[in-house]
């Protein structure tokens, strides 16, 4: 029976993004992690084999936390609400998390699950569903086919918003929250769409 891991997987991707916030991507090196942890490098070879592989796990840890605020606003009763909650959120919280947005910006699904289909292919698997699932419901209280309405309204406009800000490597300011706030309600609620 091996020894029990000493630096949990939060801990080590916990590492990795402090390491970025400081310094960008670039700064996340297994050295450098297990430099912060007080862990040899091995250690953190052991749980992910590269850096590629550990930055994919921070990106899927990401997604989800981004995922909370989102499926929470999606489920406001009233429709302009959750559309101004989820497009704030959106937008909001690029602002408050930079760094794990530009990791966001970075890569996608499919690329992962292309590059480690054994390694990440359940955790991404399911990824998007409940995401999808909200988007779908809140299209379903719309008339006629809305579902591309409501996924541009609060996927496209909002990432759009904080888009350059983001990958600049500037604060997104609270006008590009508002701007993609506005103009996703006005979207799904535009009836000559």
């Amino acid at each position: 029976m091996g020894r029990p891991a000493k630096f949990a997987a939060d801990q080590i991707l916990d590492a990795a993004a402090a390491l970025a916030a400081e310094g960008g991507h670039e700064a996340v090196t297994v050295t450098a992690i297990a430099a912060r942890l007080g862990a040899p490098s091995g250690s953190v070879y052991h749980r992910y084999g590269s850096r590629d592989l550990l930055l994919a796990h921070l990106w899927i840890r990401a997604v989800r936390r981004f995922q909370e605020g989102f499926l929470l606003a999606a489920r406001e009763p009233d429709l302009a609400l959750a559309v101004r909650a989820a497009a704030s959120h959106v937008a909001g919280w690029a602002a408050e998390h930079p760094d794990e947005a530009r990791l966001l910006l970075a890569h996608n699904v499919a690329e992962l699950r292309e590059r480690w289909p054994s390694e990440l292919g359940e955790e991404l698997e399911g990824l998007n569903t409940a995401v999808a699932s909200a988007l779908r419901d809140l299209a379903a209280r719309l008339p006629g086919q809305a579902l591309e309405r409501v996924t541009f309204a609060l996927v496209d406009v909002p990432v759009a918003a904080v888009r350059r800000h983001v990958l600049a490597g500037r604060p997104v300011p609270g006008s590009a929250v508002r701007l993609a706030e506005t103009a996703a309600l006005a979207v799904v609620l535009e009836s000559d769409l």
